[in-house]
């Protein structure tokens, strides 16, 4: 249900630090999101103190949010936030205030003020678990190395290799300021935080659509390639290698792919176009399917099991570039290139892939980014790609210098 809103009016900052506060009080399991383009704010509580689980056939499952690891579960199922309370509230950029339910500023007014950003029992990563983790520089080379030397074999067409980066918080550490530069910052992405009780909790920024369904209409996107926004005009300027342009068009390939295998013959394709999300510019490919024209219903939910993961996370071909991934990667991704995303509400479902990610512990965050690696990647370019994306999270969150 929407609550009404109360007739207070207090800054964006205090919104979120309410919000927040109220969501860790609550006990259970809770989501904020803003959509790409949109001035609002939309915000899930599910009571339940332990974690549900429901199978991701979309359209038999409750209002609510989604969240899925990158690795396929035996039982098909996924992490849900259910929306036991739901509301929205006014989030523009250029405005300064906005209003909360009202029992929402009383609830964030009662208990410890302390946010408890993790479970007390998130463990504290060491240095020697942090670089056994995918953090260290020299392990990731020797990876693309490897990804390389397997691309050149024809065992794969391509391949993209993650890694991670842990930096140490501030004490003083404001996660609610963190969430409104990323808001703000990032107007053009799926900007989200979720926590889930002995879980985990986690914050992004991602770019990019799995799928969606809204009414009759299902889309999903191809996004592949990046380089740094320059220039005064960076969609023009924009110079793509055809490194770059081959390996997007393996992903609208795929996708074309899935549609054939369900004799899905109807659909409309727009694109490769140059898109930006923060300072990083893609190539993106849009594909539409009006489901009620071609008698398609669950075509969200069958779609979601075949495009996931991606060739974007994972590589092409899907099986080959996932066995070698397990066998060579040397940590878990957990919700990293998984999806998440608000379902069923309001007549609407929208995944996203779970990019431009950072997992929050106590007294550490954990940032992940991947990279394509065809037969003419240069090691030391991707390990660069990779600290932009970092930086895309990384740069909004108090931290302590090295």
């Amino acid at each position: 249900m929407i609550e009404s809103l109360a007739a207070k009016s207090i800054s964006q900052y205090e919104a979120l630090q309410q919000i927040l506060h109220a969501g860790f009080q609550f006990g259970g399991s809770f989501a904020l999101w803003k959509r790409p383009k949109s001035n609002e704010l939309e915000v899930v509580f599910d009571d339940s103190k332990l974690a549900r689980k429901v199978n991701i056939s979309l359209e038999d499952v409750p209002s609510g949010f989604i969240v899925h690891p990158f690795e396929d579960q035996a039982d098909h199922s996924a992490f849900f936030i259910e929306s036991k309370e739901y509301f929205k509230i006014p989030f523009a950029k250029d405005q300064s205030e906005t209003n909360l339910p009202e029992w929402i500023q009383k609830f964030a007014e009662q208990g410890d003020r302390s946010l408890q950003f993790a479970p007390d029992h998130f463990p504290k990563l060491s240095a020697q678990e942090i670089k056994k983790n995918g953090g260290d520089k020299e392990h990731f080379l020797e990876l693309v190395r490897k990804s390389i030397e397997a691309v050149k074999m024809g065992s794969m067409e391509k391949v993209v290799p993650a890694r991670t980066k842990t930096l140490v918080l501030t004490e003083d550490f404001d996660l609610g300021k963190s969430l409104l530069d990323l808001i703000h910052t990032y107007p053009n992405s799926f900007v989200n935080f979720f926590h889930l009780p002995d879980v985990g909790t986690w914050m992004g920024a991602s770019p990019e659509i799995l799928i969606e369904t809204s009414g009759d209409h299902f889309y999903t996107m191809s996004l592949a390639g990046t380089q740094v926004a320059q220039g005064e005009n960076p969609l023009k300027s924009a110079a793509w290698t055809q490194k770059e342009i081959e390996e997007q068009a393996l992903v609208s390939r795929y996708i074309v792919d899935c549609f054939k295998k369900i004799r899905l013959r109807e659909y409309e394709e727009h694109g490769p176009k140059t898109v930006m999300a923060g300072n990083l510019l893609h190539l993106r490919s849009d594909f539409r399917v009006n489901m009620k024209e071609t008698n398609f219903p669950q075509l969200g939910s069958v779609m979601l099991q075949l495009l996931h993961p991606t060739s974007a996370v994972c590589g092409m071909p899907r099986k080959e570039a996932h066995e070698f991934l397990k066998a060579n990667e040397g940590f878990d991704r957990k919700f990293f290139a998984g999806f998440i995303g608000p379902v069923n509400i309001e007549n609407k479902t929208s995944i996203y892939v779970n990019l431009r990610t950072a997992s929050l512990s106590q007294d550490t965050i954990t940032l992940y980014a991947g990279a394509g690696v065809t037969e003419d990647s240069d090691p030391e370019k991707e390990w660069e790609e990779t600290e932009v994306k970092c930086n895309i999270i990384g740069k909004f969150i108090q931290t302590v210098k090295n």
